[in-house]
């Protein structure tokens, strides 16, 4: 029995929405659509976290195929490509499930080449996709105020941009569907290699009996200025690790990043050195601990 309505007659402020991945990012964006009225349907792996939203009202769905048969809206919020392909072409999957103008929505950071095959299969079955990476932190998702950079066919855009309205504050959209990730990715190599640098900025002060707190102090009077550097400072310094983004995930968004180039028949020597930096700090354990913990990488290099 086929009882759902053409997605284009639905009142697009109150769709059927599923949500696979209850992260630190993905939970609190399932608890901001619960206060704002939706009662999602879910997938997780961590039990835990699906119960947590399960209590405030979402079920949970035994696969992503019936999942995606369930719902108007399937919204990512995973690790890798590799985990969102996974789940898209399982036999149990989004791709064997999903129903004729739904819209899967990928907010994770995925690699633009993996996007692009994705959406192309979700449309030969009638679908339509978004990649709409996030920028920010869990905390503004909790409240529906991240920033969002979407990319996709225009008209499959618009379809969701209500829903997008009440997760996020500024929502950018870029236009084809990867220019979301790819300028995620483009946003990342810059962060991190921001990181990168200003962590090996105060090791080699350290080395060379400079004072740290006033190497902070010289260099925050002048352009170089960020609230990166602050981060750098705050663990450098005082010891305190408050930039809640590990190194394991700057290394696997640094690597997407050189894949990207990579199609683009190009070359990207500054990110391909942070590259090599994170690695180094992964290989060496420190894999868990926050981007700007890789300055203790740097202050143990020997020659």
């Amino acid at each position: 029995m086929n009882t759902h309505h053409p997605f284009q007659e639905l009142d697009m402020t109150k769709p059927v929405i599923g949500f696979i991945g209850l992260g630190l990012m993905g939970s609190n964006m399932v608890e901001n659509l619960q206060k704002k009225g939706f009662e999602p349907m879910v997938m997780d792996l961590n039990k835990e976290a699906v119960a947590a939203v399960v209590a405030r009202g979402a079920t949970e769905a035994g696969s992503a195929r019936e999942l995606a048969a369930a719902c108007d809206i399937v919204m990512l919020c995973l690790t890798t490509s590799v985990v969102v392909e996974k789940l898209v072409y399982a036999e149990d999957g989004i791709l064997a499930g999903i129903k004729e103008g739904a819209v899967v929505v990928d907010f994770g950071t995925s690699i633009p080449a993996s996007t692009r095959k994705i959406g192309a299969d979700l449309a030969a079955k009638g679908a339509g996709m978004i990649d709409a990476a996030l920028g920010r932190t869990p905390a503004h998702a909790k409240d529906g105020l991240l920033n969002i950079m979407v990319g996709g066919d225009k008209a499959t855009f618009d379809k969701v941009q209500p829903v997008l309205a009440m997760q996020g504050e500024n929502i950018f959209y870029l236009g084809a569907l990867g220019a979301g990730h790819t300028t995620k990715l483009i946003n990342n190599y810059i962060g991190m290699t921001t990181v990168t640098a200003m962590s090996q900025a105060f090791a080699v002060a350290d080395r060379a009996g400079i004072d740290r707190q006033q190497l902070f102090d010289i260099m925050s009077t002048g352009p170089s200025s960020s609230p990166f550097m602050k981060f750098c400072k705050n663990y450098a310094v005082d010891g305190v690790s408050d930039l809640g983004f590990s190194i394991a995930n700057a290394n696997k968004d640094l690597g997407y990043f050189l894949a990207m180039v990579d199609n683009l028949g190009t070359r990207a020597p500054i990110a391909e050195g942070t590259s090599a930096h994170l690695q180094a700090a992964v290989d060496a354990g420190m894999g868990n601990g926050n981007v700007p913990e890789i300055f203790d990488y740097f202050l143990t290099l020997g020659k």
